[in-house]
């Protein structure tokens, strides 16, 4: 793993210098790597050019200097070396779909666009996991469990696990080799542009039956509503699921230029989920697309 621990020294160098004059030669020196070998090296352990993984740095730097400081947004494009006022909004835009005021008059900290300084860690996930999506349709289900609230920043699923695996054997007519999944339902949150971490919806965890005259008591009926879905293969620990979410709100979704549909967002836990803190688990997670 030599060359993570070079290309990590990369990406501290482009944090330092985010508001200074930097090209790719400049990140491949500071990696100690040649350029012409670099530049393969960075695109297979990030994920995208040296140039890209810059500039989306710089606009979510800025996004956040928006937000939480007086700054003009001359200043702001200035200062992260966009050349212009306009090259600055074109840019911005073209990542966050409004304008640099819009996104300072909302005054939401957007998940979804947002390109997070890599780590370490998450470079090493990045090389056990598949980021390539699959797109697919998702059938409508019934489905028993429990609903609870959570939001992105205080997500209170983990500890709400064991006490539905407690209780699974109380549910009757289940899915044959049934799933198990953990649905974030939508209650018009899911906006390209009002999506962030104190975002609070509810979260329904439990399995797919074939009848639902008997639910258990304290448990509720979920009447889950099918389409078309972006399937990821997320393998690791649940700890390690928010790397795979970072790209996919900060990678993927952006750059797919998708749009999103305001349905359930699911993860499903199959035969191949060996537990919580398995570095082999796979769980499957489904993004509601149009």
């Amino acid at each position: 793993m030599e060359y993570f621990e070079q290309i990590e020294h990369a990406l501290e160098f482009i944090e330092q210098n985010l508001k200074n004059e930097i090209t790719a030669p400049d990140v491949a020196g500071a990696a100690a790597y040649s350029y012409s070998h670099f530049h393969r090296v960075f695109e297979t352990a990030v994920g995208e050019t040296v140039g890209g993984y810059i500039r989306s740095r710089r606009l979510s730097k800025a996004a956040e200097e928006l937000l939480y400081t007086d700054k003009r947004i001359i200043d702001i494009a200035l200062s992260f070396r966009f050349e212009s006022h306009e090259a600055f909004g074109r840019a911005f835009k073209k990542l966050y779909r409004v304008t640099p005021m819009q996104y300072r008059i909302n005054r939401t900290d957007t998940i979804i666009g947002r390109k997070s300084a890599l780590s370490y860690d998450a470079l090493l996930h990045r090389q056990r996991v598949s980021l390539q999506s699959e797109i697919v349709m998702v059938p409508d289900m019934h489905l028993v469990g429990t609903r609870f609230p959570v939001s992105i920043e205080e997500n209170s699923s983990i500890e709400m696990w064991p006490l539905f695996n407690n209780r699974i054997h109380e549910i009757r007519n289940r899915v044959l080799n049934s799933a198990r999944y953990c649905i974030y339902e939508a209650h018009g949150k899911c906006d390209y542009d009002s999506l962030d971490a104190q975002a609070a919806t509810t979260a329904f965890i439990g399995v797919a039956v074939t009848l639902h005259d008997s639910i258990p008591d304290g448990m509720v009926l979920k009447k889950f509503r099918g389409g078309k879905y972006a399937h990821f293969i997320h393998t690791g620990t649940t700890a390690s699921l928010l790397y795979t979410y970072q790209y996919i709100w900060g990678s993927w979704i952006p750059y797919n230029k998708i749009e999103l549909a305001e349905r359930d967002d699911i993860e499903c836990f199959t035969e191949r989920f060996k537990g919580a803190v398995d570095e082999t688990s796979e769980t499957d997670i489904y993004i509601p697309i149009e």
